[in-house]
């Protein structure tokens, strides 16, 4: 049985994807180790897939890896540790103000997990409905009504009147 890093070559598909799992990772997480964390299980496990990726669909697969990680995990602290101790902040972007993106991040924050999930995947990966949807484990029609619930709601908890798509 092939592997995946048999398939489509396992140093090219960790150049290409682990930036974008990592920044998907620290998005979810607020926190650069824990991204690491994430990242590099999330390879680990792609190493020894026994079932290798569609060209196609593996930006997606990586992306469920490394939620689906970041949830045990979250779930984990939880029954550990008082509660929000393990929800710790979000890294600032570029060309944002610090101000303006710890405003964000907060707001981000008290989203629900799957919309959070949800608007960075389309806002920061820019992947397809039906990519976000296999992720998230939604229909793409249900992605895209919790998308504009999710916006309509940053702008509610951002002080803002219209909503940017």
């Amino acid at each position: 049985m092939e592997r995946a890093q048999d398939v489509i070559g396992f140093h090219e598909l960790y150049n290409r994807y682990s930036p974008v799992v990592f920044r998907f990772a620290l998005r979810l997480s607020g926190d650069t180790a824990a991204a690491e964390d994430i990242t590099a299980e999330t390879f680990l496990r792609v190493w020894a897939a026994p079932v290798p990726p569609r060209t196609e669909t593996v930006q997606a697969w990586l992306l469920t890896i490394a939620r689906n990680l970041f949830l045990h995990e979250r779930r984990r602290a939880w029954r550990s540790s008082p509660l929000g101790d393990y929800d710790r902040g979000v890294e600032p972007v570029r060309d944002e103000t610090r101000e303006e993106w710890e405003r964000v991040a907060a707001a981000v924050r008290e989203m629900a997990e799957p919309d959070r999930t949800i608007l960075l995947l389309r806002a920061e990966e820019e992947l397809p409905w039906d990519d976000i949807a296999r992720i998230v484990g939604l229909t793409a029609a249900a992605v895209r009504v919790r998308a504009h619930r999710a916006r309509l709601r940053l702008a509610e908890l951002c002080g803002r009147k219209e909503v940017t798509k």
